[in-house]
């Protein structure tokens, strides 16, 4: 499934976002295959940190000066926040951008865990946990809270997914939903996407109400 993936990212053309003002971020979306099944680890950011208290996200961060590129820009705050090796993850590729309510630009990888069980280590200051979630979890429509907003006087409905007790929504689920997408191409025997159906209302806007 791993050079599936990355097949297809390869020949896949993110959309990339020029031109705004605000900083570059970027994050990962970081896979492990376990019993047979694809997992996406998401972490739960702490109540103490300043910003998105108690929010589902990637791992991932602003663009730092000696950053050589976004890609190690990926790498990094994923080892910063989970404890991940960079030379542990294979980059398969990356998704489209986004930019975020409050401004930044961020750009998606998709990496792939070398090895599992992991010894995953975090700073319980920034990270409370982290969210091993399956993918067919993420496919089951059951489990897509669409999430309907007012932007600009006209209602939007933007993904969101359920997870145990959490909801995963906002940029993540964004960033998320786009994979997804991909991921239906990759495994034909995989239910369709459960935003699918709501593409035509999910494109605009690229600026969401949401974390990072």
């Amino acid at each position: 499934m791993k050079d599936r993936l990355r097949t297809l990212l390869e020949s896949y053309d993110p959309q990339r976002i020029e031109g705004t003002s605000g900083p570059a971020a970027a994050v990962m979306v970081l896979m492990y295959e376990h019993s047979g099944e694809p997992h996406i680890v998401f972490q739960k950011r702490s109540e103490l940190v300043l910003h998105h208290k108690g929010q589902v996200s990637f791992p991932g961060g602003a663009v730092d000066p000696e950053d050589l590129d976004l890609r190690v820009t990926a790498l990094r705050e994923t080892h910063e926040e989970m404890g991940v090796e960079p030379d542990h993850v294979d980059v398969l590729g990356q998704i489209d951008d986004i930019v975020t309510v409050t401004d930044f630009r961020v750009t998606p990888f998709v990496g792939w865990l070398n090895e599992y069980p992991y010894d995953f280590r975090y700073p319980p200051v920034e990270v409370a946990y982290l969210l091993e979630v399956p993918v067919p979890h993420l496919l089951d429509q059951r489990n897509f809270v669409p999430d309907r907003r007012e932007i600009n006087g006209e209602e939007v409905i933007l993904p969101a997914y359920r997870f145990r007790d959490e909801l995963i929504w906002g940029a993540t689920a964004r960033m998320l939903t786009n994979f997804l997408d991909l991921w239906s191409a990759v495994d034909p025997d995989s239910p369709p996407p459960p935003a699918a159906t709501l593409a035509h209302r999910l494109s605009p806007p690229r600026r969401d109400t949401m974390q990072r």
